[in-house]
């Protein structure tokens, strides 16, 4: 069987699955999603020699630590793919709410109510959790699912999907509802973006490049998430320690993921005062700093800046450093470089705190917190199936309601329109 015959048939039957699902009783659902967790925790062993096979093809490649880190499956990362799974089986189902419902003067009465997109197509690079993540918020929102993810985690997807597959089929989720492409030639990518009579929308997940190319080359619509060249500010009348644990953690904790921050702006007055202490303790953390003229008087190690630099999402230790003059010229260059993701200001005046969350166009925009926070889980949707940057359709991350269209519904009683 060719790729192109593979994809057909997968797409064919997920077209097929999806009618079924969208009818699904909310209770079969949440069971399929409870037996889903409890078999990725009984298949822990044989998921996670899956991914150390990855993981040494990897260390091969010479992925960078960064990378290697968003590939590594740990048992810890099993539970929390799990509990993600039971997460999205709590949460109310949107499919049948009704949004509003109103009575025109001719008596017809009109309605929304809460469909499913149907059948969702996901790219997503290196990082497995993501199968399960997409999978689980996917059926519990009425979805059939493809998945594409990258060729590193390959072994680590196919373990995942059978395990999880076996479950939902066998709790009463339609045969066909979850697919995996296994082909890992490019080739699959390009033609998955032609197959609007199976998929209704794709949705990318990974970085610029990824996404970039599906915006650009694919006919079925497509839900832009977010590249993240992230920013926090530290203002004139910031709390130093504060400013400190919070730009460290939004660089530090996982710099391979879209919510770090990637830029650090610094309010000139306060420059000398933070960021000495600031720049010593990312050098120890093994942190390559690049900054401004005035950042690389106050650390030897600092390397120069390039324009480069300031639109660069690194998804790994490297941050850039910029003096700013004003909130005026840190709103301007966030502007100017931002994604659109998550951007910070750290701050102790309430009106510099609320211009930055009015002016700065993001899809999160914090004060005095962690750009890293910017995760559906802990917004309280459970699982995400990515961070949307985009303003149509979706902003942010995407949790069930995300994963539905509306249809109209009206009631009458004879009316015809003259």
């Amino acid at each position: 069987m060719s790729f192109r015959q593979e994809l057909e048939q997968k797409g064919s039957q997920a077209k097929n699955a999806a009618r079924r699902l969208a009818f699904l009783a909310s209770s079969v659902k949440d069971h399929a999603l409870y037996a889903m967790a409890d078999s990725l925790e009984k298949h822990m062993t044989g998921i996670l020699a899956a991914n150390a096979q990855d993981m040494e093809a990897a260390r091969k490649q010479g992925l960078s630590n960064a990378l290697l880190d968003r590939l590594l499956l740990t048992e810890d990362r099993v539970r929390g793919m799990a509990d993600g799974l039971r997460q999205a089986a709590a949460l109310p189902d949107p499919i049948g709410e009704v949004p509003g419902m109103w009575k025109r003067p001719n008596g017809l009465e009109i309605g929304k109510i809460r469909v499913p997109l149907g059948v969702i197509g996901i790219i997503y690079e290196a990082r497995p959790n993501v199968t399960a993540d997409a999978i689980g918020l996917c059926l519990k929102s009425g979805n059939a699912v493809l998945l594409r993810g990258g060729s590193e985690a390959i072994s680590s997807n196919i373990a995942i999907v059978r395990v999880l597959t076996q479950a939902a089929e066998t709790a009463g989720i339609p045969t066909g509802a979850i697919h995996l492409i296994e082909i890992t030639d490019r080739s699959a990518v390009d033609y998955m973006l032609k197959m609007n009579q199976y998929l209704d929308v794709i949705i990318p997940r990974g970085g610029a490049g990824l996404i970039r190319t599906v915006v650009e080359n694919s006919t079925v619509p497509v839900i832009e998430t977010g590249s993240g060249v992230c920013h926090t500010y530290i203002d004139v009348t910031a709390n130093l320690d504060m400013a400190q644990a919070i730009a460290f953690n939004a660089k530090v904790s996982r710099p391979g993921v879209c919510n770090s921050m990637e830029t650090l702006l610094v309010h000139e007055t306060i420059a000398a005062a933070f960021l000495p202490s600031m720049l010593s303790r990312y050098h120890e953390a093994g942190v390559e700093l690049r900054g401004c003229d005035k950042t690389r008087q106050y650390h030897s190690a600092v390397l120069p800046a390039t324009e480069e630099d300031w639109a660069t999402e690194y998804h790994d230790l490297i941050v850039s450093i910029k003096v700013v003059a004003s909130l005026d010229e840190a709103i301007d260059h966030i502007d100017r470089y931002s994604t659109r993701h998550s951007e910070a200001i750290v701050t102790s005046d309430y009106f510099n705190a609320r211009r930055f969350q009015r002016e700065v166009d993001a899809a999160a925009v914090y004060v005095n917190a962690s750009t890293r926070f910017t995760d559906g889980c802990e917004f309280g949707f459970g699982a995400e199936i990515g961070i949307s940057t985009q303003k149509l359709h979706a902003r942010g991350p995407m949790g069930l309601p995300e994963l539905t269209s509306i249809k109209y519904i009206i009631f009458g009683d004879g009316q015809i329109r003259e």
